[in-house]
């Protein structure tokens, strides 16, 4: 007993003693003797030694020693045993021990560490002499196997049947294994490892499927493995659900890069068919990860069209770069080529099919975006770019998104803004450019420049407190340049082309945007710079009325306007465009009051509602603008002496539009110009507004700590009422009242109302008269309803306050339906939460305008009163616990139509997804059906159908 729990103590240096006992032994035996109490040997000739050593240095016949032998002879060149490393290992039922073997036996649950080796299995063997560990795993009552042998080793993962790993070589030979590479999983029959951790298969599967069973797998005779770089497999042949299928190639390749790291590689392309081009081949390319910062994708898809004709090519170049705490970017250049004209016929039964014709054979478009991190006191450089071809052609002709190919305008910025450290003033820099794609027109403003001073107050710039009222003097100033750029050129008309015009072009026409029209586009550009000063003069409270009055000075500079001169001989106004230094300025003073007034209505006792709290906010300013003189009223008097209207023959007089005082045409010489021309009349306006909210609060049933025993409700968001009357104005001084109405109702119905109404009556044409509606003795009334909306909106979601917006959402498939797009746009647009039961949300829109008293004719139809009357519906419902069904649609009132509707399916089938996307109405017609297989690193693994508004 005592012995065998002294080697229980001692086995780890047993171990490493026992590996190296045929080395040791000898060497011991030539020590030199410790001093002992036994006598010297007494006989009269030493004994004879065996085998003596030479004379000399020791000849290491191993080469393991070199120079001067070891004085003790301990080692030859310090050679270490099999053994490096401590072993530690451990077992629940027993541990034996069989010292003449060299062997360690760990029964049940055994668990052995060696180094950065991990092995667990119900029975693991350890022959030292052959430097072998041995692991399998036990049969229980009913022939099942328990603790099967699991390896860890560098962080990779084997689960296996059977396991023999030699400690000194770093061999091993595993049986029925599973291990995970990267997002796919191996099955093997055997598998051997080498020292530099590749792994070579037989009768091996790859997968990502995560079951022991999986649903569909590769299925190759061979197969290499490097960790954390790729997968090489022979022939394969594609196995779905147990049934082997044809689909295969001569040899699989699968990149398996390890978690955080990226690696270049072969982007495969998918295979289809297109109804209108051919066979083709979308996506395929390359990825190139340049460095740690940028990585590089170039994909491109070919079209084969039919026998003689090419169906054309698209390419796409995309860029993504980050730099950690400071920007990321991602910029993407797409080109295309395709035919104008349909390549192959159409089996539909339809003898007239809808065929959308290319605007273009050559489009493109290009996408940068540019985000910074935010620092303090640091610059800020923003892009977010979108251009694309004249009209929008590149979307209309390849993009599968109705988002892009439905937008009918982009829009694209560039910005550096910047906030002095030391000073209070912020300047900012910026590009922008919008292209219509109804129209082709495109404006750039290159560039808006724009610099702000801070609020200053004079009591802080001389150091002094506030204790009088002048002393809260502050001013604050404003600066923008901008220059802008239009290839839309406005036609130049006087009374609507009813006075004959000399220069500019009478007609309205778009110049198309290439480097043969820059000189005419930068003559038509429009700069101007603008000065804001404000003048602040406190604020001060009386009797509980807040008085803030005011001044500002706006001036503006231009460099060019418009010259007018009468034309006798021609008997018409010739205009011109003369440079120059133009100063136009102008002053405003205003005065507001505003106060607070409340009703509160309180409940005795212990009432569900306790209270209820009415605020008011009424408000009063006045603004005055002083009449602007001749120099800065941006208008210019000419006189036109005999001219006469054209459809009436009679002189121009008085009453007539642009003339005054019987003394010519008032003509605007800044008309179109990047910030217009002040007003040349008087302004002397007297505004109302009238603010109302509502609240109860309720008592709390749900408090049970008497923290928060009430809760406050709100019953009116706010009804609002503003209008405005203008002393200086020569007729309708009073302006239209407008109203506006604010609720919600239960956190999930919203309500939006808005309402103009006019004081003024109506002639028969529907013009204004200056006339008050209760001065009509016919029929008295106050006001008149001239045009209204309503909104209301409706969320049915049976989550109890746990919105859609706040339950975790793991990572979307990579298998987008949308084929012809590989940039991301949406990373959840294929994502599915069926944690979600149903979810339906609906609103409603409507519009109406007073239509006047026209009577209807027939050259004249009456238009309807509501303008607009639109419902809108999108949800979805959860089926079962895989398949999901969702839907969003819209009906138009007034014109009886569906505008939008998009239905789609999805079918989760564990390690594979189906999804199925139908719109049967509108511009983006089509269908999508697309079985894939989830993983990013199978995503070529896909079946696709589909038919869109781009191959009817």
């Amino acid at each position: 007993m005592l012995r065998a729990f002294w080697l229980l103590r001692r086995l780890p240096s047993l171990l490493t003693l026992l590996l190296s006992l045929g080395f040791l032994l000898p060497l011991h035996a030539q020590q030199r003797p410790r001093t002992t109490n036994v006598p010297t040997d007494v006989r009269n000739t030493p004994p004879q030694i065996l085998n003596p050593p030479p004379a000399g240095p020791v000849r290491d016949t191993t080469g393991l020693v070199t120079g001067t032998p070891d004085s003790l002879r301990v080692a030859a060149g310090g050679r270490k045993g099999a053994v490096e490393t401590t072993v530690k290992y451990k077992a629940q039922d027993s541990i034996r021990f069989e010292v003449q073997n060299k062997r360690a036996i760990l029964y049940d649950k055994a668990d052995v560490d060696y180094g950065d080796m991990n092995l667990k299995a119900a029975l693991i063997t350890v022959d030292y002499s052959k430097n072998v560990v041995t692991a399998e795993g036990a049969a229980d009552s009913l022939g099942r196997v328990q603790d099967k042998p699991v390896f860890v080793q560098g962080g990779a993962t084997y689960q296996a049947g059977r396991i023999d790993y030699n400690i000194k070589s770093k061999r091993g030979r595993i049986t029925d294994v599973v291990t995970q590479q990267g997002e796919g999983y191996i099955h093997a029959e055997t598998i051997k490892k080498n020292d530099r951790n590749e792994l070579f298969g037989v009768h091996g599967r790859y997968t990502t499927c995560n079951l022991e069973h999986p649903h569909f797998y590769i299925n190759a005779s061979k197969m290499k493995v490097i960790p954390g770089e790729n997968v090489v497999t022979g022939p394969f042949n594609l196995v779905i659900g147990d049934i082997p299928t044809p689909l295969g190639f001569l040899f699989g390749y699968f990149p398996t890069p390890k978690n955080k790291s990226r690696a270049s590689g072969l982007i495969i392309p998918t295979f289809g068919q297109a109804a209108d081009r051919g066979f083709f081949l979308r996506n395929g390319g390359y990825y190139w990860a340049a460095n740690e910062h940028i990585g590089v994708r170039l994909t491109g898809d070919i079209y084969s069209g039919n026998a003689d004709r090419f169906g054309g090519w698209r390419g796409t170049a995309e860029m993504q770069y980050i730099t950690r705490y400071r920007y990321q970017g991602l910029f993407t250049f797409n080109y295309s080529w395709q035919p104008t004209e349909r390549l192959l016929g159409t089996t539909d039964a339809n003898t007239n099919p809808t065929y959308n014709v290319p605007r273009s054979q050559q489009t493109f478009a290009l996408m940068w975006t540019h985000t910074p991190v935010p620092r303090p006191n640091g610059g800020r450089f923003s892009a977010n770019v979108n251009v694309s071809s004249s009209n929008g052609a590149y979307y209309r002709q390849n993009s599968y998104n109705p988002r892009n190919y439905l937008t009918s305008a982009f829009q694209s910025t560039v910005s550096y803004s910047k906030q002095l450290r030391y000073a209070p003033i912020n300047y900012s820099i910026n590009l922008a450019q919008s292209q219509n794609t109804q129209t082709g027109t495109m404006d750039f403003t290159l560039p808006d420049i724009s610099a702000q001073l801070a609020r200053q107050y004079v009591y802080d710039i001389l150091k002094i407190r506030p204790r009088k009222a002048y002393e809260q003097l502050a001013f604050s100033y404003d600066l923008t340049f901008q220059n802008r750029l239009s290839n839309n050129i406005a036609a130049r008309q006087i009374n609507g082309g009813a006075i004959p015009l000399l220069g500019g072009s009478s007609a309205a026409f778009v110049m198309p945007v290439k480097l043969g029209n820059l000189d005419k586009l930068l003559r038509n550009s429009q700069t101007g710079m603008r000065h804001n000063f404000g003048i602040t003069l406190g604020s001060y409270n009386f009797a509980h009325l807040n008085f803030s009055p005011g001044v500002t000075y706006n001036e503006i500079w231009y460099f060019k306007k418009l010259d007018y001169s009468y034309n006798e001989t021609a008997r018409a106004i010739q205009v011109d465009t003369v440079a120059g230094f133009n100063r136009l300025s102008s002053y405003n003073a205003s005065l507001s009051m505003s106060t607070n007034l409340y009703g509160t209505f309180v409940r005795k006792g212990t009432h569900k509602i306790q209270a209820l709290r009415h605020k008011i906010t009424p408000s009063l300013t006045y603004n005055y603008t002083p009449t602007s003189s001749a120099r800065n009223s941006g208008l210019e008097r000419v006189a036109t002496p005999g001219l006469r209207d054209p459809s009436t023959g009679r002189l121009y007089s008085e009453g007539d539009t642009y003339i005054q005082n019987g003394n010519g045409f008032l003509l605007p010489q800044y008309n179109g110009f990047a910030y217009g021309y002040p007003t040349s009349t008087e302004v002397s306006q007297l505004s109302f507004a009238l603010q109302n909210a509502v609240e109860m609060k309720v008592r709390n049933s749900n408090d049970t700590t008497g923290n928060t025993p009430f809760t406050k409700v709100s019953l009116i968001d706010g009804l609002d009422f503003s209008t405005g009357y203008n002393f200086a104005a020569d007729r309708l001084k009073l302006a239209p009242l407008s109203s506006t109405f604010r609720t919600q109702v239960a956190r999930k119905l919203n309500v939006t109302l808005n309402a103009n109404f006019e004081f003024y009556q109506r002639d028969s044409t529907g013009t204004l008269k200056d006339k008050f509606l209760w001065q009509n003795t016919k029929r008295i009334k106050l006001a008149r309803l001239a045009t209204a909306n309503a909104s209301l909106s409706y969320q049915f979601n049976p989550s109890q306050g746990n919105k859609k917006s706040t339950i975790s959402r793991d990572a979307a498939p990579v298998n987008d339906p949308q084929l012809g797009s590989p940039r991301e746009l949406n990373p959840y647009e294929d994502y599915v939460d069926f944690s979600i039961p149903w979810e339906l949300n609906t609103s409603f829109t409507a519009s109406y305008a007073n239509q006047g008293p026209l009577p209807a004719l027939v050259s004249r139809p009456r238009k309807a009163p509501y303008t607009a009357a639109t419902l809108n519906l999108n949800g979805s419902v959860k089926l079962t616990e895989t398949l999901r069904f969702g839907f969003s649609t819209n009906y138009d009132f007034i014109n009886r139509t569906p505008a939008f509707t998009n239905l789609d399916v999805t079918k989760d089938l564990h390690c594979w997804q189906i999804t199925g996307n139908w719109r049967p109405f509108g511009p983006t017609r089509g269908y999508f059906v697309t079985v894939a297989a989830k993983s990013a690193l199978l995503q070529s693994l896909k079946l696709s159908r589909n038919r869109t508004f781009l191959n009817y």
